[in-house]
């Protein structure tokens, strides 16, 4: 029967059912039965037990866990050929999360009870299933790193944390070494630290938790290398991945152009209120009233770190006709000399500009560089932006400083705390944080979810430098033998 025929195709493909013989998948096959749910349906609920496997055959399923306040978090979409409640196979095991219909869904399961009688008598079920379901084990030692490491897939494996769909489709072009790469949506962090196991590479991007803790875990797993997505690595215990002795390589050039210019696209929405037009026209409102913007030429602008993104902006910044001032440790004579740039100490930059915008890594040293303190320096009615990171500015002092006019607008690509929020969709939920949603209320202000290096070009050259990077892993290179390594 041709349903049966496609349902051996879709276990054949299967990581668990890929050593299981024909004769015995076709055993499995007349043992399952067909469910079809309805979009919007829980086939199982997080924290109830189950005693069945399913196989999708069509639609689209949602698998969600329990976060904070109660609110469910995606962690992965199942779709045609994917397997779900493999542990059930051997007895009642509590659900470890919603599986939740997106589409109209037809599945097939079988039991514990009938799958025990087959397992009794063909014990290639057992080996096929063995790799597969060591992923989704608690890890306590390195024994199922172990075990998966002994898979038939020789190529090296990554773990890519927090992944989305525009980042699976460049590196899945670029991979022109054909390593075996697994895509998780959900971030690294303690709880899902075990789905790195049998890989040797975990690749995590700016919001992934990269701690001790999870080090030393990922160490016990074998894990030897880090690969950042981005340039900036706070995120990451460095003392640690030096204790455990795990590589770590980071992307630290991208494409300045792409952060230099989303720094200038907020300074021009906000200048010329361009946010507030475009609302108004949508609602039949042409009027011009509160829509006064100024000339950008011949005002001051201050950059706080003038490197590879700050440099660009710089440029850009000439060509609009502004008085240029910048900040750095080291002052740089030939960028003066190209653009016309001054360097000068931080209250001067702070005091005499009009515009400022950050670009400096995050460090002990840097960390809420704008605050209560620097904000009461600043002109009235500055405009500031950041397109660095969150913890630079003190939220609660930007706040104050826009409900008393110091700061006349606020341009933000990052947020202090935009790791429980950033990179997700939130527009069916209550939005809990009182700060955040406090800054969405002002309309001088723009927030935009760390978009800055999204453009067809940074993500190519993240790509091709991250599969670099672990290149040269794979070629024998370790700690600071790497060329981009920390």
């Amino acid at each position: 029967m041709e349903y049966k025929a496609n349902l051996l195709k879709l276990l054949k493909k299967a990581d668990c059912f890929s050593a299981v013989d024909n004769e015995t998948l076709r055993l499995l096959v007349d043992r399952m039965k067909p469910i079809v749910f309805n979009k919007g349906k829980n086939i199982y609920r997080e924290g109830e037990k189950g005693d069945s496997m399913l196989v999708i055959e069509s639609g689209k399923v949602e698998v969600l866990k329990e976060g904070e306040q109660e609110i469910k978090i995606q962690v992965a979409v199942l779709q045609k050929g994917d397997i779900a409640g493999e542990m059930s196979l051997f007895g009642k095991t509590v659900r470890s999360a919603t599986l939740h219909t997106r589409t109209k869904t037809k599945v097939w399961t079988i039991d514990h009870a009938t799958f025990q009688k087959l397992l009794n008598q063909n014990n290639n079920l057992a080996k096929g299933l063995l790799a597969h379901l060591s992923k989704h084990l608690h890890r306590e030692t390195s024994v199922v790193a172990k075990l998966l490491s002994s898979n038939i897939d020789k190529r090296l494996k990554i773990a890519f944390f927090d992944s989305k769909s525009y980042m699976e489709e460049i590196f899945k072009k670029q991979n022109r070494y054909n390593y075996s790469i697994q895509f998780f949506e959900s971030r690294l962090s303690l709880k899902t630290v075990s789905l790195a196991a049998g890989c040797k590479i975990v690749c995590v991007f700016v919001n992934d938790i990269v701690n001790k803790g999870v080090i030393e875990e990922l160490k016990d797993m074998g894990v030897e290398m880090i690969a950042l997505r981005s340039a900036g690595y706070n995120n990451v215990d460095i003392e640690a991945c030096k204790q455990f002795g795990i590589t770590v390589a980071r992307v630290p050039a991208y494409s300045p152009y792409a952060v230099a210019e989303h720094a200038v696209a907020l300074m021009m929405t906000l200048n010329r209120k361009v946010h507030r037009a475009n609302n108004r026209i949508r609602e039949g409102n042409f009027s011009l009233a509160g829509l006064v913007g100024f000339d950008i030429h011949g005002k001051t602008a201050g950059i706080i770190g003038p490197g590879k993104i700050g440099k660009c902006l710089i440029n850009i910044l000439a060509g609009f006709g502004c008085k240029l001032l910048a900040y750095a440790r080291h002052r740089d004579k030939e960028l003066e000399k190209q653009t016309g740039v001054c360097f000068v100490p931080l209250d001067k930059l702070l005091a005499e500009s009009d515009i400022i915008s950050l670009h400096i890594p995050l460090t002990p040293e840097t960390r809420h560089i704008i605050d209560k303190k620097t904000i009461k320096k600043m002109k009235k009615g500055v405009m500031l932006i950041n397109t660095g990171r969150g913890a630079l500015i003190d939220t609660k002092a930007l706040l104050d400083g826009l409900k008393n006019g110091k700061i006349g607008y606020a341009g933000l690509d990052v947020y202090e705390d935009e790791q429980d929020y950033f990179f997700e969709d939130f527009s069916n939920r209550i939005l809990v944080d009182d700060i955040l949603a406090r800054l969405t209320t002002f309309n001088n202000v723009i927030v935009t979810s760390h978009q800055g290096f999204l453009t067809k070009e940074a993500l190519q050259n993240i790509a091709d430098t991250t599969i670099e990077n672990i290149r040269e892993y794979e070629k024998g290179k370790r700690g600071e033998e790497v060329t981009n390594s920390i």
